[in-house]
């Protein structure tokens, strides 16, 4: 009898996560000699702990292909990571319950590198406990910080809304600079890694641009900063500072909003208001804005590129089980930048497992306020294309899943979670 397959998602979800589960769901739906039923799980590992699962089967084919074009996560994700055997066994034991009740022979784990990390966890605890389980990490996450892959599901979407969102404002900051604002301040995600804030440079050619970055990789420098400013509103009449959450000062985030309960996922926030209060005290008027979720959320301005690797890492998932590969995150690799072109292959999720690839010193300008030619090399093909999603009455069409709920075949669980 052909075994049954489960998909989660997991962490920070994106405009095109959901093309990967339409990867996954339409693959597996063309093999239905091989695969049984597709079920997903809500919220994650959450929802695999607590035998919470959506029975996929019941969902019709137009649906399951509108969440190509649908952003958020269709079935919920989660912030939560699993505890080692040792210490947290009854979660282990628990997972293989609910794998053997609901006869699982493949896990796909869609999410970053803390994903990645859980998903070698499974791997390994599948090994050791002699269970008959394929384990497939499919890449997920705006931070395009995940090694051994050339960008991230995710990325290419959200630096084409800033990079976007940064050449229309400059249009109005421009208009208004003569006698009202000069420096306007965006705040963009990115923890440890600055790729977000280095994609608003695309924003403009060259060096000489009224744009200043304030990425993670680099220490700000108050001093530094404020004559860099002035010298970009002298020359321009104005400026647009776009700055990392994770700006570093002094070795430790410049603006932290509250601590959480799982490590290095601290809430950082009001960093661009800071920057405002520096470039208020050279006299200048601001404004400032946080992108936040509207950046992760932009489906309608979604890289055509980002969602084409989106949906073929979901369908490759499938495929590499099909064919008995497992332990492994699925990854692109480019093999040309004019043209780009782009193939995939698998990397073992133990080389990706919690592991922050870093913007390069490559892509950082001498100054530590821009990005080099070679950054805009690597970043442009990744922001090419449209694939505008459907309107219906002037709004964006978005998939409408029956999500019903798979039968509890355990008892309730009661462990930590």
């Amino acid at each position: 009898m052909a075994r049954n397959i489960l998909y989660a998602q997991s962490g920070g979800v994106t405009s095109v996560i959901n093309a990967s589960a339409c990867g996954v769901i339409e693959t597996a739906r063309r093999h239905p000699e091989q695969i049984g039923k597709v079920f997903a799980a809500r919220e994650g590992i959450l929802g695999v702990l607590r035998e919470d699962l959506y029975d996929l089967s019941l969902e019709d084919d137009a649906q399951i292909a509108a969440l190509r074009h649908t952003p958020g996560g269709a079935f919920g994700s989660c912030r939560r990571d699993l505890g080692n055997p040792d210490t947290h066994p009854e979660q282990f034991a628990r997972l293989i319950e609910v794998f053997r009740a609901h006869d699982i022979g493949a896990f796909f784990y869609n999410g970053g590198g803390g994903s990645m990390l859980t998903a070698a966890k499974v791997a390994r605890f599948a090994r050791l406990s002699g269970l008959d389980l394929t384990v497939i990490g499919i890449p997920k996450t705006i931070d395009n910080d995940l090694p051994h892959t050339d960008t991230s599901p995710g990325f290419g979407s959200v630096a084409k809304y800033i990079a976007t969102s940064v050449r229309e404002v400059s249009l109005d900051l421009a208009a208004m600079s003569g006698t009202s604002t000069k420096v306007f301040i965006l705040e963009v995600m990115g923890r440890h890694a600055g790729w977000l804030a280095a994609a608003a440079g695309l924003a403009f050619e060259g060096e000489d641009s009224p744009l200043l970055l304030l990425l993670a990789e680099i220490q700000f420098d108050k001093t530094g900063f404020e004559a860099a400013l002035k010298h970009k509103v002298d020359r321009h009449g104005w400026c647009i500072v776009v700055a990392a959450e994770g700006l570093m000062c002094g070795g430790q985030f410049c603006t932290q909003a509250q601590t959480s309960e799982i490590f290095g996922h601290e809430q950082l926030g009001g960093l661009a208001p800071l920057i405002a209060h520096h470039a208020r005290a050279l006299g200048y008027k601001t404004h400032w804005a946080v992108s936040d979720y509207f950046q992760r959320s932009a489906r309608h301005i979604a890289s055509r590129v980002d969602v084409e690797q989106a949906y073929a890492c979901g369908a490759a998932a499938v495929s590499y089980a099909l064919e008995g590969r497992t332990d492994l995150m699925v990854a692109i690799r480019r093999t040309s930048d004019e043209p780009y072109l782009w193939t995939l292959e698998g990397v073992p999720l133990d080389e990706v497992a919690d592991v922050e690839l870093p913007v390069p010193p490559e892509f950082i300008r001498a100054d530590g306020y821009g990005i080099t030619e070679a950054a805009r090399r690597y970043m442009r093909p990744l922001i090419q294309g449209e694939d505008i999603p459907p309107f219906r009455h002037g709004l964006p069409a978005f998939a409408e899943l029956r999500l019903a709920r798979a039968e509890r075949r355990l008892p309730h669980w009661t462990g930590k979670t």
